[in-house]
């Protein structure tokens, strides 16, 4: 003897409410599998460390008692974009816009 769909829809729905879970008779897909998972930001936040002083960050305390600090990474990366230049390996030039463009600014 076989149980009347209604009934077993009444079942389904009075176990979801006990449950707390979504009443999906027809199998409709809604996304809920999706939302209930957790949130990735903060565990991707909290696997990369926070971000130290900087090089910048000095410059910019010290810079009233007019200090100067070499930044030898950035000489570094200046000589080496200057070496780039000299041998025509550097990167274009920027396109200059039209004067016409220029007077409506």
């Amino acid at each position: 003897m076989s149980v009347p769909r209604a009934r077993i829809l009444d079942l389904m729905k009075a176990r979801c409410q006990v449950f707390g879970t979504t009443f999906n008779p027809d199998g409709v897909r809604t996304g809920n599998k999706i939302l209930r998972q957790r949130l990735k930001g903060p565990s991707i936040v909290s696997y990369y460390p926070r971000r130290l002083v900087t090089h910048q960050d000095f410059q910019k305390e010290f810079a009233n008692l007019e200090l100067t600090v070499n930044n030898e990474e950035e000489e570094d990366r200046l000589e080496h974009i200057q070496g780039l230049k000299s041998r025509g390996k550097g990167a274009p030039k920027k396109k200059n816009a039209p004067a016409a463009f220029k007077d409506k600014k």
